[in-house]
């Protein structure tokens, strides 16, 4: 299954870039995402919980980078168990941002997913649904803290940008397509 999502912000890509790079940033934007931890440079984990009526589950998820431009590009690969590995989710994700002009920046991300398990028996439709709903949620929350931004993003180095751009997408992703699963 294809998840993409294109949006612009009002914010240069240097404003953009560290908000979006930001892994804390990033989750507290999304319903769920209650926690990341660095294992190394390249890698990742993270937890997010999801409470849908009665049904009450968390994943955990390992994000692992397999390809970096900065400031405008990064793929990742994630893998995620449903506690009692009941359904797993494997998903090759693409984030890129592109300046389109002094004041305004587009992000687009995708994911080309697949689930097993439970969760996998999902109608696609439903969960694409579902899933532009929550990526809708996202946007909006993203743009709040980014375009309601008024000061700088500090001191931080591309490199230390360049490190957690990756996961801030991955983050992103994964948590839509579960909560697109369980709100199916």
């Amino acid at each position: 299954m294809k998840i993409a999502k294109t949006f612009r912000i009002a914010a240069p890509i240097d404003r953009v870039w560290p908000t979006i790079t930001d892994p804390e940033q990033v989750a507290s934007c999304l319903p769920g995402c209650e926690q990341v931890d660095k294992v190394d440079e390249l890698n990742y984990k993270a937890l997010v919980k999801v409470v849908v009526g009665p049904i009450r589950t968390q994943f955990k998820v390992d994000i692992a980078c397999v390809e970096q431009r900065p400031p405008e590009y990064a793929a990742y690969e994630t893998k995620g168990e449903e506690g009692g590995k009941s359904s797993r989710v494997k998903a090759i994700s693409t984030l890129t941002l592109a300046s389109l002009s002094e004041e305004e920046t587009e992000v687009s991300y995708s994911s080309d997913l697949s689930i097993i398990g439970r969760l996998g028996k999902f109608g696609s439709g439903m969960m694409l649904k579902v899933a532009d709903s929550m990526g809708d949620d996202f946007v909006a929350a993203l743009k709040g803290v980014i375009e309601g931004q008024q000061v700088d993003a500090g001191p931080k180095t591309m490199k230390t940008l360049n490190r957690a751009f990756w996961i801030g997408g991955a983050i992103l992703v994964t948590a839509l397509v579960i909560i697109a699963l369980l709100l199916a």
